[in-house]
């Protein structure tokens, strides 16, 4: 289940990066975590930035909409996506089997 938490300025979730894969895609759901293969090798920030250009993709947003707030280091990562809600993010993630969504608000 991807946990989806609603902010004033947009909505934040969790993705788990897998680097190093053969193309870019959501993958499925890995505990609360969206998980996402990208091509790019883990090192000098180059997963990173892909994980923001495939995300502001495929959510159609721009790059600088996108940011990674935890996890710089880490395959377990918090994006901030500004100017979205969560039934955005809802009805643009791909359809994924089994797959829930669950909205929290911190206002």
């Amino acid at each position: 289940m991807i946990y989806i938490d609603e902010t004033e300025n947009g909505v934040t979730f969790r993705i788990r990066v897998l680097p190093c894969s053969s193309r870019c895609e959501v993958a499925g759901i890995q505990d609360d975590a969206l998980k996402i293969r990208i091509t790019a090798p883990p090192r000098e920030g180059q997963a990173n930035a892909e994980c923001i250009r495939f995300l502001s993709g495929i959510l159609g947003v721009k790059k600088t909409q996108v940011t990674i707030i935890r996890g710089h280091k880490s395959k377990r990562k918090t994006v901030a996506v500004t100017g979205l809600k969560s039934k955005d993010i809802e009805a643009i993630i791909p359809p994924l089997p089994d797959t829930q969504v669950k909205i929290a608000s911190s206002r």
